[in-house]
Parts: C-alpha cells; structure tokens; sequence
C-alpha cells in the first residue's frame, strides 16, 4: 500500500461514492420499475397498446449496456457520480421492471379472483392478492441489483461516471502502477464484505 495514511484515504472515500452510486441508482430504479411493471402486465395493463409499449421500452432500456449509456451520459452530464447513477438505473428499470411483471403474471389467480368477487377494484387486488405472493421475489430481486450494481459502478467509472472506477483509469493512464494495485485490493475486500453483508440481509428477509 502506497502512502497508508493518506491515498488510502482517498481511494477509501472513492469506494464510499462508489457505493453511493449503486445505491442511488438501484433505489431509483425500485421506484420507477415497481409502477411500470404493473402496466407491463396483461391483467393490470389499461390498454393492449399501453402493454406493448410498456413492455418495448423496458426492453429498450434492458438491451442497452450500462458501459454504452454511460459514455453518451458522461457527454450529457459532464464527468462525475450523476452519468454513473443514470446509467445504472436506467439498466437497472429494464430488468426489474420484466422481472416484476414476470412475478405478477405468475401469481395464483385464485386470491385475485377471490377478491375480485367482492367488488374490489384493481388496486385493492395487486395490494392484497398479488403483492404478499411476489414480495419475497422482488426482495432477492433488488437485493441481486444492488449487488450487481456495485460492481458495475466500479467499471462505469473507466469511462469518467464517477467512483473508484475513474480514479484507476487516471492512475492507470499514468502508469501509477502501486496506485493501481491499492485500488484493486480495496475493490476486492469491498466486494468481500459486501456479498456478505448481502447473503446476511437476504436469509434475514427472505
């Protein structure tokens, strides 16, 4: 390790942001997927025309890498954690939102039709007879996003969106090499704790 006291520092405040990003980015994500996902659904879609749009442009954004929207993102935001986390979440919204509508559809009918015999509307049937039976799976869902996330912030960041990523590409590019090797370690012992961390949080809601 080159300099403990201090570039050690510095290359820890950079996995911080890192960490940031993913963060931002998948809970972005979660947010915009858990709506669109239902109108990606045949039940709950309003219109048939409605469902094939949904659904194109959740594989619009699916089919795209995160590297590629990432260096048209860094020419629209400039240098920096925003490109990072727009490029993530928009990745991320392709799939969760699929593989939320998946679940949905997947559901046992029988508790939706059940409460749709008493008059009940759409809303009260996703709540109450769809949501508790695809909870779990939305739960590991987001939590292989967020893991996934992570370590695809550290490589959106060698083309200038933000966290440790771009700092290795500048050190690298400088030939820096012990530098190079100080970041490598802190990726790998982050990546460790973090999966961890991870499969704790995941038996304990799962």
């Amino acid at each position: 390790l080159v300099e403990p006291g201090g570039y050690l520092f510095f290359v820890l405040i950079k996995m911080a942001e890192t960490i940031e990003i993913a963060i931002w980015a998948t809970l972005i994500a979660v947010i915009i997927s858990l709506p669109l996902s239902v109108i990606c659904t045949r039940i709950f879609a309003p219109h048939v025309v409605i469902y094939g749009l949904a659904r194109s442009l959740v594989s619009l954004l699916r089919s795209i890498p995160e590297l590629i929207s990432a260096l048209f993102l860094v020419l629209a935001f400039g240098f920096g954690a925003m490109a990072g986390i727009a490029a993530l979440a928009l990745h991320s919204i392709g799939f969760l939102a699929k593989f939320y509508a998946d679940d949905m559809e997947a559901a046992d009918r029988r508790p939706q039709e059940a409460i749709a015999a008493t008059g009940a509307g759409w809303l009260s049937i996703l709540r109450f007879a769809v949501l508790p039976q695809v909870l779990p799976s939305y739960t590991a869902l987001t939590l292989y996003i967020l893991d996934r996330n992570i370590r695809m912030a550290t490589v959106i960041g060698l083309v200038g969106a933000g966290g440790i990523g771009q700092e290795l590409k500048g050190r690298y590019d400088m030939f820096q090499y012990d530098r190079v090797g100080t970041i490598l370690l802190s990726i790998f012992l982050t990546v460790l704790v973090l999966d961890f961390l991870a499969a704790r949080l995941r038996r304990t809601l799962i």
